[in-house]
């Protein structure tokens, strides 16, 4: 395929993209804030998790096929297309009546979302060179800087003002402006060729998370139902692999990911993802159940997270050309776990402000490792593999964050259990499926010191994968003074 679109219509071109980064930016941080207030009043705490790994989960599965699609469709049809399957899907959730119905519109939106980030980041690559990209990536970290301060201010709005329903509404005009531009100005010179896209191999891995998914939340299940599924995730594990070194077209290209760099990428950035997904879930209701705040005091600790994370993107290439790519993305990335050892302090009479500093630093980590990684990767292959490599960062990611909520959910549930000693996690999980029950959980110490006590057990979760993921960035193979002066690779 051929980029055919004219210079004075690139800027008209990343108002698009960055109008699409808007809605899944501030779609993040509305839903981490309302989240609590949305599953007290639809019941159902134990699947808390659920409501962010089914999306997730649909999102990881698909990122991969759309930026394979990309590379041989094009990458309009394919970024609209997924727009248009977020936008019906956040119609839908809604209206949501039941915690199964939201899961099951929380999935449909991830499908739709697989395409939106990996396909835009893509189209970026595309028509900046990657001295200009930096600046055009700033632009797009910007945006959630921008809607880390506006998201939590909205959900917090529209939790005590309106119905929750307009958390996913809010998405409809973005989306539908998004489609207009990108109809309007993106226009692209196709080569056709033939492709076999791998259904089975998405088929078996889609099986495997799921059953893997099932093991780690549904935890009351007896030991013959937990069996089964350890073995259908075992099975359906091992027949992916097997399709994957068979298929012409694989879900995930093994030659692909065996090169170093990409392989060691793309597992710092699944590590990242885990931890980052723990911080998001569980955060918020830390600083609502026990620190007794507000909704909208609990979504501006995620704001500096969200702060962090952009800002570190934009200072990016002026670390590259003082300090070179490998020092940035290591020295940087030691700020992940620091920021992850505020968590462990937090007590119930601690300030929201160590929790802010805390998101900050792993933010600011998250996204020196973030960019590092897709500048590495995009640079590392041909046009023609450039979208494959990017949906491999955002697949890792995407991953991550799902085995991450489910696992740091898992690890929850189980410290309630622990420490609530029947009567207490019964009377915890009671409050919790309560509209307020975030706010009661200071009415009653007890029950708030377990909840402080579970939610300690993710933090440690958390601040363990944050040290896994600075491990992991020594090992990705950058020279010394790769990125000094000119930024190039």
């Amino acid at each position: 395929m051929l980029e055919t679109v004219d210079k004075t219509k690139r800027p008209w071109v990343v108002v698009s993209i960055v109008l699409a980064t808007f809605m899944v930016a501030i779609e993040a941080t509305i839903v981490a804030t309302a989240i609590p207030h949305i599953v007290g009043q639809l019941g159902g705490f134990t699947y808390y998790s659920w409501v962010f790994s089914a999306y997730l989960l649909a999102q990881s599965t698909t990122t991969v096929i759309y930026g394979k699609l990309s590379d041989v469709f094009g990458r309009k049809p394919i970024l609209i297309g997924g727009i248009v399957i977020f936008l019906i899907a956040s119609a839908a959730a809604g209206f949501a009546w039941s915690m199964a119905s939201l899961i099951g519109f929380r999935l449909l939106q991830g499908i739709g979302a697989g395409a939106i980030q990996p396909v835009s980041m893509t189209v970026i690559g595309d028509l900046y060179k990657l001295e200009e990209r930096a600046r055009v990536q700033g632009v797009l970290a910007s945006v959630w800087a921008i809607s880390a301060v506006t998201g939590p201010l909205a959900g917090g709005i529209i939790v005590d003002n309106f119905s929750w329903g307009w958390i996913f509404w809010i998405n409809l005009p973005l989306g539908l402006l998004t489609i207009a531009g990108l109809g309007l100005f993106l226009h692209e010179s196709i080569e056709p060729r033939k492709v076999k896209i791998d259904y089975l191999g998405s088929l078996f891995f889609s099986v495997a998370i799921v059953s893997l998914l099932a093991m780690l939340t549904d935890t009351d299940s007896g030991f013959g139902i937990l069996a089964g599924l350890a073995a259908v995730f075992c099975v359906s594990g091992g027949l992916f692999f097997l399709q994957e070194r068979r298929a012409p077209q694989p879900i995930i290209s093994l030659a692909l990911w065996s090169q170093r760099l990409i392989a060691t990428s793309n597992t710092a950035t699944l590590l990242a993802g885990m931890a980052l997904i723990g911080l998001t879930t569980v955060l918020p209701i830390y600083v609502q159940g026990v620190l007794g705040r507000s909704p909208l005091v609990a979504g501006f600790t995620l704001t500096m997270l969200v702060v962090g994370w952009p800002m570190a993107v934009m200072l990016s290439s002026r670390f590259y050309r003082a300090f070179g790519i490998r020092s940035t993305l290591r020295t940087g990335s030691l700020m992940f776990p620091v920021g992850a050892v505020f968590l462990l302090f937090l007590q119930p009479e601690s300030s929201p402000i160590s929790a802010g500093i805390g998101s900050f630093l792993m933010g600011f980590g998250m996204g020196l490792i973030s960019i590092t990684s897709v500048v590495l990767v995009q640079e590392s292959v041909e046009w023609s593999m450039r979208g494959s490599a990017t949906a491999s960062i955002i697949f890792s990611r995407s991953l991550g964050n799902t085995l991450g909520a489910t696992i740091l959910g898992a690890i929850l549930n189980f410290g309630i259990v622990h420490f609530g000693n029947g009567d207490l996690a019964a009377q915890l999980h009671e409050v919790l499926n309560q509209p307020a029950g975030l706010a009661d959980l200071a009415a009653t110490p007890a029950v708030r010191t377990v909840f402080h006590s579970a939610l300690h057990w993710t933090f440690w979760g958390v601040f363990i994968l944050a040290l896994l993921t600075f491990a992991t960035t020594w090992l990705i193979p950058v020279s010394r003074d790769a990125g000094r002066k000119e930024a190039r690779i």
